[in-house]
């Protein structure tokens, strides 16, 4: 039986065996984002069923790959499909991700996602800045037991989203004339839909924008010490007074539209880090 720091250090030594290093970001990309992959150099390119121990996605809209090349002038590890608590996963699978990114000495995170806006002011096919976070998951990452082994188990989250890359990521997006929210994203297991209760009770309680997933892989980047930046592309508009039944066609099309502008804000972020 494997410990957890075993199967991390197995995964490193095959990405390193793969020439993987040097890394300056890490990105995780979520439903409908796969467009940011046709502006990558791709050098490597690995199903994650090869990386020992990695966990397989069971979702429909993602890839299930590693990719590992130059965009903008930075070597990126681009992990094209994520793990949600409603697989029937545990917390250290959902994130292996990012301790995987940490183990290859990775520092800087980027994450989307997409979700729904719970704000009547943001409007489907925009983005949102994620400047804090909601966790409603009923779990973390730092409560399974073992993971004293791989970092400090009480993290401090006063300040989970690196203020840095977030103030550049606004400057940006200023000079593009991207319209960019910033707010507050609330993480629920899913994988059903809010009823418009729950919609009232999110706005209630102050979430912007609702989604099932980038806060458990959020907690473990700050027990790691990771400089993390996240997107949610809204993909839906959730009035509780208007709900109209899901509309998967409508959705992915807000991604898409949603998704050229946050192409333009990676790559400007990325190159206008040192």
């Amino acid at each position: 039986m494997h410990t957890l720091k075993q199967q991390i250090d197995e995964s490193q030594a095959f990405l390193n065996s793969k020439g993987i290093d040097s890394i300056d970001f890490g990105i995780i990309l979520g439903t409908g984002l796969g467009d940011l992959v046709n502006e990558l150099d791709v050098e490597q390119e690995i199903p994650y069923a090869a990386i020992p121990h990695f966990p397989n996605t069971t979702m429909e809209f993602h890839h299930a790959r590693l990719l590992y090349g130059n965009l903008c002038g930075k070597k990126v590890l681009v992990f094209e499909g994520r793990f949600h608590a409603y697989e029937g996963l545990s917390y250290f699978q959902i994130t292996y991700p990012i301790r995987l990114m940490h183990s290859v000495g990775i520092k800087k995170v980027i994450i989307s996602n997409a979700a729904g806006a719970i704000n009547l002011n943001f409007k489907k096919g925009e983005v949102m800045l994620i400047e804090d976070h909601i966790n409603l998951q009923g779990g973390s990452p730092l409560a399974e037991k073992g993971v004293e082994t791989l970092g400090p188990r009480f993290v401090d989250m006063s300040a989970p989203y690196a203020s840095t890359l977030c103030k550049r990521v606004k400057e940006i997006a200023a000079n593009n004339d991207i319209t960019l929210h910033a707010g507050v994203y609330a993480a629920v297991v899913g994988p059903q839909l809010e009823t418009k209760a729950e919609y009232r009770y999110l706005r209630q309680i102050g979430a912007d924008a609702v989604g099932m997933s980038t806060v458990p892989e959020v907690i473990v980047a700050n027990q790691l010490n990771m400089d993390c930046i996240a997107f949610s592309v809204l993909t839906d508009e959730c009035d509780p007074a208007n709900l109209k039944p899901i509309d998967i066609e409508d959705i992915m099309a807000s991604a898409k539209k949603a998704e050229q502008s946050l192409i333009i804000l990676v790559k400007n972020l990325l190159s206008s880090q040192q």
